[in-house]
């Protein structure tokens, strides 16, 4: 039986490790080659918070898409750098001939600081992944969706800060409500040339994201070393099905949906994989 999206190219950034590897995997699980783009190297400024990816990352999430006996070209590219991103994009289409799909997934989180507080450097390296980083994926790919002229898929990687204040958190919720309103502009000006265009908002996801000792702090503040467990039972009053976190693969589901056929009149859809979280 063929797979939900069999035959098509999917192209998907961030996909070194976390969510954006997980998206590749399922993908290629149900017939689709894969794009696969990360900068795969450390982002000053970020490791106060958590380790980046690395190339090693990227070349594990190659060795996995290709032992599902799927094709996968893999190039280092920062999201910010629109002339690196279109290159690699470009490369990929010319070995694999096409492009259907597209996640834009890759982001980075950095928190902590009142909305006074934030430092300039922070809040323009995460706006210039998180917002201008999509808009770039975007800019990327349009013309060869629009030249194939066989329609396509385009499901942006939002958060549930994307639909709801955060505190402590300003520069990556401001960058993830922009990932909406690049997702409701795209929907309607790609419309006619039936280019499909969705967001995804996860409630914290079981990356190294969110599972590092920064992250808990900021649920934890009164707790010099916190741990998984004590995180965990924090994380798990969070959602409102009790659960602290999602797999990686709870979202890739979703991205799956969107990008398959079953989808093929969604458009413009906020979709929700957040255990109920924006319900509290």
């Amino acid at each position: 039986m063929a797979g939900r999206v069999e035959g098509k190219v999917a192209f998907i950034t961030g996909a070194a490790r976390g969510q954006g590897r997980s998206h590749a995997l399922r993908l290629a699980e149900e017939g689709a080659d894969v794009i696969a783009v990360d900068v795969a190297a450390p982002i000053p400024g970020m490791d106060r918070f958590y380790e980046g990816a690395s190339a090693d990352d990227l070349d594990e999430t190659v060795a996995q898409v290709e032992a599902l006996d799927r094709r996968i070209v893999a190039v280092q590219a920062d999201v910010r750098d629109f002339g690196a991103l279109r290159d690699a994009l470009d490369k990929g289409v010319a070995e694999l001939g096409h492009v259907d799909v597209v996640s834009a997934n890759a982001g980075v989180f950095q928190f902590g600081d009142r909305t006074e507080e934030v430092d300039e450097d922070d809040w323009d390296t995460v706006n210039d992944i998180n917002a201008k980083g999509v808009w770039h994926t975007a800019k990327a790919v349009i013309p060869h969706l629009k030249q194939q002229g066989t329609g396509g898929s385009i499901v942006l990687t939002s958060s549930t800060a994307g639909l709801m204040g955060t505190p402590n958190v300003a520069a990556y919720t401001a960058s993830k409500h922009a990932v909406v309103g690049i997702m409701r502009t795209l929907a309607l000006e790609l419309a006619p040339d039936r280019i499909r265009v969705n967001t995804v908002h996860p409630t914290g996801v079981n990356t190294r994201m969110i599972r590092n000792e920064a992250t808990y702090r900021l649920f934890l503040p009164d707790t010099p070393h916190p741990t998984d467990e004590q995180a965990e039972e924090v994380f798990r009053t969070t959602n409102a099905l009790p659960i602290p976190w999602v797999e990686p693969v709870d979202i890739s589901n979703a991205v799956l949906f969107l990008a398959s056929d079953e989808a093929r009149y969604i458009t413009g859809l906020e979709l929700k994989v957040d255990a109920g979280y924006t319900l509290k």
